[in-house]
């Protein structure tokens, strides 16, 4: 085989690039950054609108009230997560990760457009937080397959020695999401009074899903599942055996490693939403920061980290998974404290520089997890193994996130209180990835 072949070789069994499938891995990073894209664009604009969806769907009561209530409705979305892992898990793992993909993000972009066409408390009382809880449920289990299929997929697809490149796409095309999401909501606030914002500027993001959301179906459905997949099927087919049942096998055998992915992602669960969703509302509500500069710190923020994601997943290729993975945690636990502790009374600057920091830390997670979360589960279920661990944690941990914050910071009074959430996520994944060995630089296991 050529040189040039040889540097195009993909894992696995495949022994020879084609053009076939080197073009069908610049398809399937294009579909995978446009489904994560539309997801995260949703979630940054419920969370940076949170305090007007406060207003418009909940009785009239103190600020606090309303905004526990409005991240309350955030957290609850996520309770389905873990069982929707198990379903779109079951669905990749059996039917192939393109079905599970091509369904998930229609489901999804449907469910988001429906927000936009929501009465208001105003026009049916208790019907409207109501009809929002079930639209954020079905998104809930919709977006469960999303991030974990996206990433799988382009995992399988990748060389063994680019891998951490190009899944880090992943957490970057999310980070895209919510900095449109930011962009976006920074617009509405600056250009629109508060009336026209509560009357109907908060429906415009949401209405973006249909669209957005049909493309990537498109881009989709005009996809070849993995080469691991159809090896795996093909296998199957031989051997004239059936594949088990996936989150049965997952959990029978498979359970230290489930313990692990669930530990590892805490991190990226209480860390991402702090960092990236809550932070503009904890800026303006507790540090008395104005809406528009608050809004403007964290798009700066997220644009750095889009670059940083991207910088870590090259890394990880070469430093490995669990290295990258211990210094984050290491860095987490030894500066949070401080950086949050400078945040108060501070000029707009040193806020986005602080910002900047928590973003370069948090790339140094993100960029790497969603490869190592591939890795470390065999392909047979492989897209459970990782929908399953990442969805409970995120379950638990982060769409709670930004809800526990506001609720100890109005309980305590102590400001620090998101802090501490961060320190504990981070010695978690910490004790967890001391406890398996690294996963990078070989083929994807099989078994």
């Amino acid at each position: 085989m050529s040189a040039t072949n040889e540097t195009l070789a993909y894992g696995g069994a495949s022994s020879r690039s084609t053009s076939t499938e080197r073009s069908t891995l610049r398809r399937a990073a294009t579909a995978s950054f446009m489904g994560n894209f539309v997801e995260w664009f949703d979630y940054a604009a419920y969370g940076y609108l949170a305090a007007v969806i406060a207003v418009v769907f909940f009785p009239a009561t103190d600020k606090t009230t309303g905004l526990l209530a409005a991240f309350a409705v955030f957290a609850i979305s996520f309770i389905v997560r873990p069982i929707g892992g198990i379903v779109w898990g079951h669905i990749g793992d059996r039917y192939g990760r393109r079905n599970a993909l091509s369904l998930s993000i229609l489901i999804m972009s449907g469910a988001t457009f429906c927000i936009a066409l929501l009465p208001t408390y105003a026009q049916v009382g208790m019907w409207a937080p109501l009809l929002l809880l079930l639209i954020r449920l079905v998104q809930g289990f919709s977006a469960s397959g999303e991030y974990a299929g996206a990433a799988a997929f382009l995992a399988e697809y990748a060389p063994d020695n680019k891998r951490g490149f190009y899944t880090c796409l992943v957490p970057a095309s999310t980070a895209a999401g919510l900095l449109f999401g930011s962009l976006f909501a920074a617009g509405l606030y600056s250009q629109l009074d508060s009336e026209q914002l509560h009357s109907w500027g908060w429906r415009l993001p949401f209405l973006l899903a249909a669209p957005l959301g049909l493309i990537g179906r498109y881009i989709r459905l005009h996809l070849e599942d993995t080469p691991k997949f159809r090896e795996m099927e093909q296998a199957l087919e031989q051997k004239g055996g059936e594949h088990k049942v996936p989150i049965r096998e997952l959990l029978g055998v498979h359970r230290k490693r489930v313990l692990v992915a669930i530990g590892v992602t805490c991190l990226n669960a209480v860390a991402f939403y702090l960092i990236l969703s809550y932070m503009p509302t904890y800026l303006s509500a507790e540090m008395g920061m104005n809406e528009t500069d608050s809004f403007l710190a964290s798009t700066v923020s997220l644009a750095t980290y889009i670059g940083f994601i991207f910088l870590m997943g090259k890394l990880s290729d070469r430093f490995g998974r669990k290295t990258m993975l211990i210094l984050a945690s290491l860095l987490f636990l030894g500066l949070t404290l401080p950086l949050f502790g400078l945040l108060e009374g501070k000029s707009f600057a040193f806020i986005l520089l602080i910002q900047i920091a928590f973003g370069l830390m948090l790339a140094m997670n993100d960029g790497t997890l969603p490869c190592f979360l591939a890795e470390v589960f065999p392909t047979r279920v492989r897209y459970t193994g990782f929908a399953f661990s990442f969805n409970t944690a995120n379950a638990l941990f982060g769409g709670t996130a930004p809800f526990v914050a506001t609720w100890l910071i109005s309980q305590t009074g102590d400001k620090m209180a998101p802090a501490w959430l961060l320190v504990i996520a981070a010695g978690v994944a910490l004790l967890a990835m001391l406890m398996i060995k690294e996963t990078a630089h070989k083929a994807l296991a099989d078994d």
